[in-house]
């Protein structure tokens, strides 16, 4: 099997989608992409574990990275794909498979780009940050993601969406005192206690800000709740699990000073954090993308790669085919017309 990079862009795509690629096992994906991608002469092609990088290198000014992810979630009894009334059916085909089938297509097509391009298709998105393949680039060979302006084919109907929300995870506890349930009067109930935190989340007005010309809608939501030991005993402990998604005008420690506000008086233990990306869209190299996509940028609801983008200081945006609501879904699909109104816009910016 190949991948025909020239060829029918949807016939493409349904190719990339037909190559399971879960978290994990990617590489036969990652050797079809190595394969197309080594057969173009104006590229140059590195593969670092299952991370495919194509570049040019025609001394251009300025240069720009497109990338895309290889790996889904777990199939649900949704592979090989479908066509259906111009829409494509699979796993992956939302999340994020028509992107990497507009970027392979692109790679080809684009020969000599008014700008140098450095094309990658990466493993391991879907899974703890630890194991994305780009938290290992940006350390041994950060210069593989350098650029003037990044563009992540994450699925956004086709819209440019710029920048992306933080995200950090932390776990409020109460405690009290173990007792016998028979006679609960001489312990004290953690689980009871978890009550007046569950009512600040309910009571709670999330903050909407405008950052650089784009509406953020924040959220700070209990995610998971545990306590208790068995059937008959008072639990003296109770941890609720908070997520909070903030705009990207707040750092780590804006962040973190927020929760500690709303949850003044609880002990809160920090778990997990990912800095938002602000959209970077003042950069003459971002006005002229949207310029060649058209219609209204709006706020990405989500963390995505492009905070990694842009803490090494290269602006991104995310934009690609699908509707984003449809990732990770059994019924997750991509409509056909949003991979010509991706790979269209991509070839009029770059021609």
């Amino acid at each position: 099997m190949s991948l025909e990079l020239a060829g029918d862009l949807v016939a493409l795509f349904r190719a990339v989608i037909d190559v399971e690629s879960v978290s994990g096992n990617e590489g036969p994906l990652a050797d079809l992409v190595e394969q197309a991608l080594s057969a173009q002469p104006h590229l140059d092609v590195v593969r670092d574990g299952d991370t495919v990088i194509a570049r040019t290198h025609l001394g251009r000014a300025e240069r720009v990275v497109v990338a895309g992810h290889l790996d889904t979630v777990p199939v649900a009894a949704n592979l090989p794909s479908r066509l259906v009334d111009d829409r494509v059916y699979g796993r992956g085909s939302a999340d994020m498979k028509g992107g990497v089938a507009v970027a392979l297509a692109c790679a080809a097509t684009l020969t000599a780009p008014n700008r140098d391009i450095t094309w990658i298709f990466y493993d391991h998105e879907e899974v703890e940050a630890e194991r994305n393949s780009l938290t290992r680039i940006a350390t041994e060979h950060p210069e593989w993601l350098s650029g003037d302006f990044a563009v992540l084919m994450e699925p956004t109907g086709a819209v440019v969406e710029g920048g992306c929300q933080g995200t950090l995870r932390c776990v409020v506890a109460t405690h009290g005192t173990a007792a016998h349930s028979a006679r609960s009067w001489l312990g004290h109930n953690a689980i009871h206690d978890a009550a007046p935190v569950l009512a600040r989340l309910a009571d709670y007005t999330a903050r909407e800000v405008d950052v650089d010309g784009l509406a953020y809608h924040e959220g700070l939501n209990a995610v998971a709740i545990s306590g208790g030991i068995a059937g008959n005993v008072i639990p003296d402990e109770c941890r609720v699990t908070v997520n909070f998604r903030f705009a990207p005008d707040r750092d780590e420690a804006a962040a973190k000073a927020h929760c500690r506000e709303v949850f003044d008086g609880y002990e809160v233990e920090f778990v997990d954090f990912a800095p938002g990306a602000r959209p970077g869209l003042d950069r003459p190299i971002a006005a002229e993308f949207v310029a060649a996509v058209g219609g209204q940028p709006r706020a990405k609801y989500g963390w995505t790669d492009v905070a990694r983008f842009s803490a090494l200081g290269v602006p991104a945006v995310n934009f690609g085919p699908a509707d984003p609501g449809k990732a990770h879904a059994d019924d997750e699909f991509c409509p056909v017309a949003d991979l010509f109104t991706c790979r269209d816009a991509l070839l009029r910016w770059l021609s």
